[in-house]
């Protein structure tokens, strides 16, 4: 069975740091290309960043390129999102992802 659990949220002030972590199960973690993906309150998933299954390439959103790192240790089974610079429109769900799969989600709020 797949499992994906996030871990990491919690409320920062905005400019502060967060580290975002999904411990992955159930499955070949080194395999697959893996995402993080967002959702705001009342609005929908938000794609943020992607990582190949070597961990040699990524992708961001433009809304947080620059300030988000996406990483992964394959003999950990474990993808990480480092969260720098935060803003209070980062504040939502975030989900660790696979194709065909999702996390429960952690909750990331960011106010003063």
């Amino acid at each position: 069975e797949v499992q994906l659990v996030e871990s990491g949220g919690g409320l920062v002030q905005p400019g502060g740091p967060l580290v975002l972590s999904c411990a992955a199960s159930g499955f070949t973690f080194s395999s697959y290309v893996m995402n993080w993906v967002r959702q705001a309150p009342g609005k929908g998933l938000e794609w943020v960043s992607t990582i190949n299954p070597g961990g040699s390439t990524t992708g961001y959103a433009d809304s947080v390129k620059g300030r988000f790192t996406i990483s992964r240790d394959n003999a950990k089974n474990t993808l990480y999102l480092q969260m720098n610079s935060l803003k209070p429109g980062d504040t939502a769900v975030y989900y660790c992802q696979r194709r065909g799969s999702r996390g429960q989600g952690t909750q990331v709020t960011v106010s003063s």
